[in-house]
């Protein structure tokens, strides 16, 4: 096996390090849709007199939203696109600090 100069090996380390936004903001998004088209379904499904009383209050962020079934979904969109642009900021603001942009 050949031996790699010093070169390629700062190329290779720097590839290694470097954050890739697309899939931290995928990852995150999925965390973050998934986390509350959770937890509005098992309240859902929970059932009781005053449903999600503070879940509900999300609606005034997310148009809407409610805590329904239809509204886990317009939930889980929502939150999906926040957990994906919050995923890329991540990456992007790690790669620029670590000195991995370019």
């Amino acid at each position: 096996m050949p031996e790699i100069t010093p070169e390629e090996a700062v190329v290779v380390k720097r590839e290694i390090q470097r954050l890739k936004g697309q899939a931290w903001g995928v990852a995150f998004g999925l965390l973050l849709g998934l986390g509350l088209f959770a937890a509005t379904v098992i309240l859902v499904l929970k059932g009781g007199e005053n449903i999600g009383q503070h879940l509900g209050l999300l609606s005034a962020y997310l148009p809407g939203y409610s805590v329904s079934f239809a509204g886990a979904a317009i939930g889980f969109i929502y939150m999906f696109v926040i957990g994906y642009a919050l995923g890329r900021l991540v990456g992007s603001v790690y790669n620029r600090m670590a000195g991995l942009t370019g």
